[in-house]
């Protein structure tokens, strides 16, 4: 349960179990990804934002939300003909208002009706008009400016606006916010992650920022391990990126010092979980910086480690080294494999995807002993295949 706490907390979805995971690119250190209010404004037909003032219930309604309700609108972020020039427009709900607050609204028009479909309670001094009108004008930007946009607004007093920016920055594939990083103003980041009130889960975020913008490797590596070494300091989450972006801040020192953290089974589960993503990303998106079997070796050490071997196998498949057929085949004679049905899976896995004649061997001996387990098992290597 403990490791499964964990998976959960580092945002591991049941994509991941049927192996569907990182099929579409986006931000591999961002925590929050999904459809972003500037997407939301596109799909409208007009958006406003005001204050809602004399709301009515229908008296004759079954639905609590029967009634109207007016807005009275301080900025039209997407204006629509429906509205004919008007200060004030009549919203068919009941949306009693709240104090201290003002109301960003979606609109549909169906059939000259509007349809308010979508309303958020925005605190009254928000800047949230200026900050969607400003989106809008850049939504068909290079995705590179467009990110150094949503940027200024990451630590923004209003959540509703700086979680919607740091969404910008989840939906962007690392590609393109590689091109970004070195405009980025490296001070600015390394006081974010040095603030107490910023949310764990934009380290993994900041930390990469910070390594692509870097004017100072040495100072910055420093801060990043000081991150990582600090009880009081290590994020809950985004240690992924941590990790990583000190080894691209100090290639060297940092590599060894993330190979260190990933073999030691004294470290904690997160700490090496942590480790082998920061791992996934080299190999993945920047073999540039270590090479290859280095990495590989490192995942092949770990997957002696009983509570996280099944991910580390998985990882091995994925990345087709069937070169290391016997160090994940042998696992079949550890404690580990007989106790525990998780690794076997992940053993079984490999053996079906590897070529080789001792995988091709090991699937016939499992197919006689335990037919429904292979069946299974090809079952859903067929889905993941499928779906990418």
């Amino acid at each position: 349960m403990a490791r499964l706490s964990h998976l959960l907390a580092g945002g591991l979805a049941v994509a991941w179990l049927f192996g569907l995971a990182g099929t579409a690119p986006a931000c591999p250190f961002c925590t929050m990804q999904g459809t972003t209010l500037t997407q939301d404004l596109e799909q409208a037909s007009m958006v406003l934002f005001g204050q809602l003032t004399d709301a009515a219930l229908d008296p004759n309604a079954t639905e609590f939300s029967s009634g109207t309700t007016k807005l009275e609108i301080d900025s039209v972020i997407k204006d629509h003909a429906f509205r004919k020039g008007q200060k004030t427009v009549t919203l068919p709900r009941y949306l009693p208002p709240e104090k201290g607050y003002k109301y960003l609204v979606f609109c549909d028009i169906f059939k000259e009706k509007l349809d308010p479909y979508r309303g958020v309670a925005i605190k009254a001094d928000s800047a949230i008009a200026k900050y969607l009108q400003g989106a809008l004008k850049i939504k068909d930007q290079p995705t590179p400016l467009r990110l150094r946009y949503f940027f200024d607004y990451l630590a923004d007093d209003d959540l509703e606006i700086s979680n919607d920016a740091y969404k910008e920055f989840g939906n962007a594939d690392y590609k393109e916010f590689r091109l970004l990083g070195p405009t980025l103003p490296d001070k600015t980041i390394a006081g974010w992650l040095q603030d107490t009130k910023t949310p764990a889960f934009r380290f993994g975020l900041y930390a990469s920022m910070l390594a692509h913008a870097s004017k100072d490797h040495k100072a910055h590596a420093a801060l990043l391990r000081s991150l990582v070494e600090d009880p009081d300091k290590r994020p809950a989450s985004g240690l992924d990126g941590v990790l990583a972006s000190y080894v691209l801040l100090a290639p060297k020192e940092g590599w060894d010092y993330l190979k260190d953290v990933m073999t030691n089974p004294k470290e904690e589960f997160l700490v090496r979980y942590s480790a082998l993503k920061a791992v996934r990303f080299f190999v993945d998106l920047r073999p540039d910086v270590i090479a290859r079997k280095p990495l590989i070796d490192t995942v092949c050490a770990q997957i002696h480690q009983a509570d996280i071997a099944d991910l580390g196998i998985e990882d091995l498949r994925k990345w087709k080294c069937w070169d290391r057929a016997d160090e994940v085949l042998g696992l079949q004679g550890t404690p580990a494999f007989k106790k525990l049905p998780i690794i076997r899976r992940a053993v079984l896995r490999f053996a079906l995807s590897c070529p080789k004649d001792i995988a091709v061997q090991y699937v016939k001996e499992q197919r006689s002993k335990d037919p429904q387990a292979v069946a299974d098992a090809e079952e859903l290597l067929q889905l993941e295949t499928g779906a990418k």
